[in-house]
């Protein structure tokens, strides 16, 4: 039997490789296209991994449980499970947003939780306590609260604390617990602030207590300028100049309520004519 068989053909020509420039601008040279420019990709993601984020589950987790104690520590015991340290700047931050919220019942136990753990206890954290407490109406745990503070420190007990304790007995018209306390920042050599002054002064008028008021007058007199923080810098203003743009802002309160008044007067006024303007049509 006859077979052909047909050599195979030589190969001439070699393959054409494909270069690839290497560029600091990261261009990919393509055979058919040309050089392709590559963009560094930015992936969006919504989330946010930090101690914000953290802090706002903390507070999405507490306000659901109800105001049982032992729910409320077992939660918050939870959710501290997995982490080596305690997250102290996580739950600072969760009591913040619940203050700027205004809960102040949830405050109050996430800060009973965090000092039974022998952590953050600090001055700031005992006047969070001490505002929620008065916020909340718990008067006598922030008198023993402001009691224990106070016999530990004594000298060194922060002037906003004496400030809070006489701002709460004022607005409770607890005079006598005031001057106590006004007494004790006297003896300790603590300066009263211009508020702390003001509202002294207006228990001594309202008592007829005329004679100690020009005592404290003359011994705390108002200060002639204050410093005031405007757009980020501080300023300093005349005393006497924020009194008129006080005055001037409660004359321009009170022209806007009179004038909401006399709306009022004159849609009653009105109200009333129609009826009887309807009357007379009837009638004719």
């Amino acid at each position: 039997m006859l077979c052909c068989r047909y050599a195979l053909p030589l190969i001439t020509k070699r393959l054409e490789s494909v270069e690839i420039a290497r560029s600091r601008w990261n261009t990919v040279v393509c055979g058919a296209k040309g050089p392709r420019p590559r963009y560094p990709r930015v992936w969006k993601t919504r989330n946010r991994i930090g101690t914000v984020s953290k802090s706002l589950k903390l507070v999405n987790s507490v306000k659901e449980l109800s105001n049982v104690k032992e729910e409320v520590y077992g939660a918050l015991d939870s959710f501290i499970a997995w982490d080596l340290e305690f997250p102290l700047i996580t739950v600072k931050k969760a009591l913040k947003i619940l203050q700027d919220e205004q809960e102040w019942k949830r405050i109050i136990q996430v800060i009973k939780w965090m000092l039974s753990k022998g952590q953050g206890r600090t001055m700031g954290t005992y006047f969070t306590l001490l505002n929620a407490l008065a916020e909340d109406g718990r008067l006598d745990e922030a008198e023993e609260l402001w009691q224990k503070i106070f016999s530990d420190h004594l000298e060194a007990t922060p002037r906003f604390f004496f400030d809070k304790m006489i701002s709460i007995y004022y607005h409770r018209e607890m005079h006598e617990k005031m001057f106590e306390v006004f007494a004790d920042m006297e003896e300790l050599g603590v300066k009263p602030g211009i508020s702390v002054v003001k509202m002294v002064g207006k228990v001594f008028q309202k008592l007829g207590m005329l004679d100690k008021y020009d005592k404290l007058k003359k011994k705390y007199p108002p200060p002639k300028w204050e410093f005031r923080y405007i757009k980020g810098k501080r300023v300093k203003v005349q005393v006497k100049q924020l009194e008129e743009f006080d005055e001037i802002t409660e004359g321009v309160t009170d022209d806007k309520e009179s004038n909401k008044s006399l709306n009022v007067l004159h849609e009653e006024s009105d109200a009333s004519s129609s009826p009887l303007a309807t009357e007379t049509n009837i009638s004719s």
